[in-house]
């Protein structure tokens, strides 16, 4: 991002940021859905192996899928998750070196009279 004018390049990196944190956001959310999938299915298998649940090889096989599944997605979106802050943590620290090569002004304090 070699522009001439930094302003730019800022607000390119504040909508990336916005675009990671929704993506981090969404990550959560099948983060969540992973651990309900991992638990239900632990529970079922639990269940079948003590006889809680008569044994059925469907029950068994749905519920190793969602437990192996759920772990699959779970570590799937945590990297994903990990990656998007690290990115995150990048683009603001461009950002905030942008933002240091602004000459800024100050603006000098005016009484108020109200």
């Amino acid at each position: 991002m070699d522009d001439d004018d930094p302003h730019d390049a800022i607000e390119r990196l504040e909508a990336r940021i916005e675009q990671l944190e929704s993506k981090i956001e969404g990550c959560r959310k099948f983060i969540l859905a992973s651990k309900i999938a991992v638990t239900g299915g632990g529970i079922v298998l639990v269940a079948l192996v003590f006889g809680a649940i008569r044994f059925d090889p469907a029950w068994m096989a749905g519920a190793s899928a969602a437990l192996i599944g759920g772990f699959v997605l779970w570590g799937s979106n945590v990297g994903t998750t990990r990656e998007a802050e690290a990115e995150i943590a990048d683009a603001e620290a461009r950002r905030a070196a942008l933002i240091g090569q602004i000459d800024l002004r100050v603006v000098p304090s005016v009484t108020t009279l109200h």
